[in-house]
């Protein structure tokens, strides 16, 4: 499955949905995100079954403030609407795939509820 670009309209309603959702937070002027970028295609490539999301972070500069990005490229991983992981900075092909491995693992237990205490 190819990348599917992410702005203000559609980013909730993706990242909320069931099943694994990463997003890659990028610009087209940042070294390590050019590095990051085909690491992240192909990973989308093996993964048919995950949604691999892109945020233009100068196209979409009020959902990247509003996510508080401050540093690019940013990885998040969401699963069935919950965020797992968020880390700045580049992975390698090895550490990318490591995280959807364990984000594949992940089972949410009763403490991980919505429910307010």
């Amino acid at each position: 499955m190819a990348t599917i670009a992410l702005d203000e309209a559609n980013f909730e309603s993706t990242v909320t949905s069931d099943g694994i959702v990463l997003v890659d937070f990028w610009a087209e002027w940042c070294g390590p995100c050019k590095r990051f970028g085909p690491i992240y295609e192909n990973a989308s490539g093996k993964n048919e079954d995950i949604v691999f999301g892109k945020v233009d972070t100068e196209a979409a500069q009020d959902l990247a403030a509003q996510l508080q990005i401050q540093a690019i490229p940013t990885l998040m991983a969401f699963k069935g609407g919950k965020l797992l992981f968020r880390n700045a900075g580049a992975l390698n092909a090895a550490q990318l795939d490591g995280l959807i491995s364990q984000i594949r693992e992940y089972e949410p237990s009763e403490s991980d509820s919505d429910e307010a205490v």
